[in-house]
């Protein structure tokens, strides 16, 4: 495929994205005064302004390294911190998720050593296009609480939020609804949703977040193609001249191939299948 016809195919891509998708969730919320409006719908609380901090750059590459983006990451001016997440399929064990994103907030707040105090007030919430719990809620709130004693909380500072585009339960208000509707793909209809739906319409129509997109879509297949290699040169460490012949049947690959990759592993003894498959990768282009 030559770089026109695969720029071609990320435009399509682009201009079929709605506020569903990751990327175009994650670019309406930087927009301070659309991030901010939403999480006072959702949570009934007032912001005066909010804030996007930077992530350590240690935090940054754990992120990467899982395959996992946060969607959006900002404060406000009491120090409160909120991950909004998208979630338009079920990856299944979103309760784990959650915990995860969790963890990688307060490992981005304090180092190790320094006082736990020092965590801040957290909320994750994840908005998600199905019922994760099957039970028509359009909203699910985690607190820390006591088996034992359930009045009991833990005040951890950790809140989690489930929210649900298929709710059918009469448990939040007609703005929260709407905006639920409109996420789950129904046309605008409040003054929120009307705003949210307008920024989408700009983002789209911005050439930064066009390229953006077209980057993110090479990172992401670059990825992609390094695991298949890191996994093909996995498979192939282990062989010996004699099974070259048979393996490239089951491997889908042509024994030249597999000649060269285990000759690029006896040249290169002390590195593993990862820097293998990108040295492979990078002689290939």
């Amino acid at each position: 495929m030559d770089f026109k016809e695969e720029k071609d195919i990320r435009e399509i891509e682009f201009e079929k994205k709605t506020i569903k998708d990751n990327f175009i969730f994650g670019a309406v919320m930087q927009n301070p005064q659309k991030c901010k409006a939403l999480l006072e719908c959702i949570l009934k609380i007032k912001i005066r302004e909010i804030r996007y901090p930077e992530l350590e750059k240690t935090i940054k590459k754990t992120y990467w390294s899982k395959g996992i983006r946060l969607d959006v990451y900002v404060e406000d001016e009491e120090n409160t911190i909120y991950n909004i997440e998208m979630q338009a399929t079920n990856k299944k064990e979103l309760p784990k998720r959650m915990r995860y994103y969790q963890g990688m907030i307060d490992l981005n707040v304090i180092d190790k050593g320094q006082d736990y105090s020092r965590l801040k007030q957290s909320y994750v919430i994840f908005i998600c296009d199905y019922d994760e719990f099957g039970i028509g809620r359009h909203i699910y709130t985690f607190e820390n609480v006591c088996k034992e004693y359930p009045q009991l909380t833990l005040k951890d500072g950790t809140i989690k939020i489930v929210l649900n585009t298929k709710g059918t339960a009469d448990d939040v208000s007609e703005d929260i609804k709407e905006l639920l509707h409109f996420f789950g793909g129904d046309e605008p209809k409040s003054d929120l949703t009307r705003m949210l739906d307008e920024e989408v319409k700009s983002v789209k129509s911005s050439e930064k977040w066009r390229r953006d997109f077209m980057l993110l879509w090479e990172r992401d297949n670059d990825n992609i193609e390094l695991g298949e290699v890191k996994n093909r040169v996995s498979q192939i460490r282990s062989l010996d001249e004699s099974e070259i012949e048979t393996a490239s049947r089951f491997l889908k690959c042509d024994a030249k191939t597999i000649k060269y990759i285990l000759s690029l592993i006896a040249d290169n003894p002390e590195m593993d299948d990862k820097e293998i498959a990108q040295i492979y990768i990078n002689q290939m282009d």
